[in-house]
């Protein structure tokens, strides 16, 4: 991108302006230009010193460091036990230095080397195409008990598509899970993708089994990067936040009638600020269109009632969702216009009410 700009003529404000429209910063492209125009320097190569030492010397020295006296031991070991002796080759770091010419410098020990996983890049563009799956706890009546909660998310409408509230942490358990929730949306083999952490239930074989079945494509965050999950990150931290939320549950039916309570708040009535102000429900159902035509009317009609309190343009609502990334490539957040970006704290609970209303349907 850096070098398309560097190509164009450089015409006065041109290359601003395109600096400005691809990312790409000036600096760099008037510095590039300026090597660019200098004439080419002429390399040298640089003159053996004179106290460097001959290449029979450095032969002398490699034979010795291959000798079977000396071949396990360091360069370190090597010219101390030398000085013992009464002789003197080089130093230490020259020694180094003819052993990686010869390249003969390494990690000598077997250590385990991580391998490099892929970041996840996913995009949704409408539901039921990228859902998010993750397991948390909730706390139990004692010291050391818990209840889990199983959340699966929409993260375009960020709807919660199925829960549960279980004893144990297991992959059995979100089978019927999943199965129920590709039943209720009729979701058709080959369209969905599943995102999860790298925990056991995600990993496991049956897990992997049940979305091969399905017709489910899975994905994966890569080990210790919960940005890679956000957005079932930020729904429990949204539920955990919440005032109503008590420190702990004295049975299961306690915890599950909370949370019936709450996913039903959550996704008919709570304005998310990653979908423009919408409800998870109205994004999920394809009512976006009508609500945002609705919002403007009314703002049109505040702007005609009252023209001096908008000074700078006429109000508009917030964007409607179009996009959502787990991970965008870093072109695309140059070059394009505004997507909505997964990010940890993508839901601010300190901005919820107070509560929910009472009555709401689970």
């Amino acid at each position: 991108m850096t070098a398309a700009v560097v190509a164009l003529a450089p015409v006065s404000r041109m290359t601003a302006a395109a600096c400005a429209a691809l990312g790409v910063s000036r600096a760099t492209v008037h510095r590039r230009r300026a090597g660019l125009a200098a004439p080419r320097a002429i390399p040298r190569p640089r003159p053996p010193p004179a106290r460097a030492l001959s290449v029979p010397q450095k032969q002398a020295v490699l034979d010795v460091l291959h000798s079977p006296e000396f071949a396990d031991q360091a360069p370190a070991e090597v010219y101390a036990t030398l000085l013992d002796q009464g002789i003197y080759l080089c130093s230490v770091r020259s020694m180094y230095r003819f052993l990686a010419q010869h390249d003969e410098v390494r990690e000598r020990r077997a250590q385990l080397r991580h391998p490099v996983y892929q970041k996840p890049e996913l995009l949704a563009e409408g539901p039921n195409q990228v859902w998010s799956w993750d397991i948390t706890k909730l706390m139990g009546p004692a010291k050391w008990t818990y209840f889990y909660l199983y959340v699966i998310l929409d993260i375009f409408s960020r709807r919660v598509v199925g829960w549960c509230v279980a004893d144990v942490e297991s992959a059995v358990l979100f089978r019927p899970l999943l199965d129920d929730a590709i039943a209720n949306h009729q979701v058709p083999p080959g369209q969905l993708t599943l995102h999860a952490d790298r925990g056991g239930p995600m990993t496991a074989k049956s897990t992997a089994l049940l979305l091969a079945d399905l017709g489910v494509t899975r994905s994966h965050s890569r080990p210790h990067t919960s940005n890679d999950n956000p957005f079932s990150e930020s729904q429990f931290k949204n539920l955990k936040y919440q005032p109503l939320f008590p420190k702990l549950f004295g049975c299961i039916e306690d915890a599950r009638g909370f949370c019936r309570n709450y996913f039903g708040w959550y996704n008919g009535y709570h304005h998310h600020v990653g979908i423009g102000l919408m409800t998870p429900n109205q994004v999920h159902y394809g009512q976006v269109d009508a609500v945002y035509a609705a919002r403007q009317n009314t703002l049109d009609r505040a702007c005609r009632e009252h023209p001096e309190r908008f000074v700078n343009k006429a109000p508009t609502p917030p964007a409607k969702p179009t996009a959502t990334w787990i991970n965008p490539p870093k072109l695309l957040q140059r070059t394009s216009p505004p997507l909505i970006v997964a990010t940890p704290a993508d839901v601010p609970a300190e901005a919820d009410a107070a509560g929910w209303p009472d009555g709401i349907p689970g």
